[in-house]
C-alpha cells in the first residue's frame, strides 16, 4: 500500500475494531484486498474489492425493489423506520456463516 495512505488506513481499521464493527480473523479461505479511495472532499475511504467474491456468489432470486415501489407500498402507514446512512452497512448484521467471506470488510462481532 502507498505509504502516504497506510497510516490513515491503519487508523480507520483500528477505529472500527474499537467500536466493534469488525473483529480479528485468524484464518479464512476467502481474501479480498483493501483499497483506499479518495473522496471529492480530499478525505479517504477504506473499501474492499469484492469483484472475485461477487463472481463466485449465486445471485439472489429476490433483488431489492426500487425505492418508489417501496414508498408506494408503505404510503398508508403512520410509522416508518430508516437506517442511518452515517454508519452504512455496519448496521446490518451479517450471518455468521458468511463472515469468513468478508475478511477485510467490517463484520459485526454479534452478527447472525
Amino acid at each position: 500500500m502507498n505509504p502516504n495512505y497506510a497510516a490513515k488506513v491503519k487508523e480507520k481499521i483500528h477505529k472500527v475494531l474499537r467500536i466493534g464493527f469488525i473483529r480479528p480473523v485468524k484464518r479464512s479461505t476467502w481474501l479480498s484486498p483493501i483499497v483506499n479511495v479518495l473522496k471529492k472532499n480530499g478525505q479517504s475511504r477504506v473499501c474492499v474489492d469484492y469483484r472475485k467474491l461477487n463472481a463466485a456468489t449465486v445471485m439472489d432470486a429476490f433483488p431489492l425493489p426500487f425505492m418508489d415501489k417501496v414508498l408506494d407500498a408503505v404510503a398508508d402507514y403512520e410509522c416508518y423506520n430508516f437506517l442511518d446512512g452515517f454508519s452504512g452497512y455496519n448496521q446490518i448484521r451479517m450471518h455468521t456463516d458468511d463472515q469468513e467471506k468478508a475478511v477485510g470488510k467490517p463484520v459485526l462481532s454479534n452478527g447472525n
